[in-house]
C-alpha cells in the first residue's frame, strides 16, 4: 500500500487546481500525492476504492487505505501541511452535515465562480513525482 496519502481532484476546475498548487507549497515533506479524477490513475483509483464513476463534485482523500470525501477530506488533508494549517483539523468537531452543507454550496458554484481550465499545470521534475 502507498505510504503517501492520495488526493483526487477535479482536473478541470480552477479552484481545485489552485488548491492543489497551494497544498504542494504547504506540504514540504511531500506526504500527499495527486491525481485528477479524470486521469487514468484517477479512474483506476476510483474503481479500486469503489468511488462512483460520475463522482466529480468533491475532492477525495485516500488516507491509510480509507476514503474520505468533502469537508472531512479537506480537514484531514490539513494535517499534512506545514505551519498552522494542522490546527484546522480541530474543525472536525463541527457536525459533518453542517460542514458538508457549506462544502456542497461551494462545490456547486465553483465552476461559476472560478471557471474551468483546459490547460494543465506546467510540471517540473520535482512536481512530476507528486502526481500519479
Amino acid at each position: 500500500m502507498n505510504k503517501n496519502s492520495i488526493l483526487l481532484f477535479d482536473g478541470e476546475c480552477n479552484l481545485c487546481n489552485k488548491s492543489v498548487q497551494f497544498i504542494i507549497k504547504k506540504d514540504k515533506k511531500a506526504k500527499v500525492k495527486f491525481a485528477s479524477l479524470q486521469s487514468e490513475a484517477g479512474k483506476k483509483l476510483k474503481e479500486q476504492y469503489q468511488i462512483p464513476e460520475t463522482y466529480f463534485d468533491s475532492i477525495v482523500l485516500i488516507d491509510k487505505g480509507k476514503v474520505y470525501y468533502k469537508s472531512t477530506a479537506a480537514l484531514r488533508l490539513s494535517r499534512y501541511m506545514d505551519g498552522m494549517w494542522p490546527v484546522c483539523y480541530t474543525l472536525i468537531i463541527i457536525p459533518k452535515f453542517i460542514r458538508d452543507t457549506v462544502y456542497d454550496y461551494i462545490a456547486r458554484n465553483r465552476i461559476k465562480w472560478f471557471g474551468k481550465t483546459d490547460t494543465c499545470l506546467v510540471m517540473t521534475e520535482e512536481l512530476k513525482s507528486r502526481f500519479l
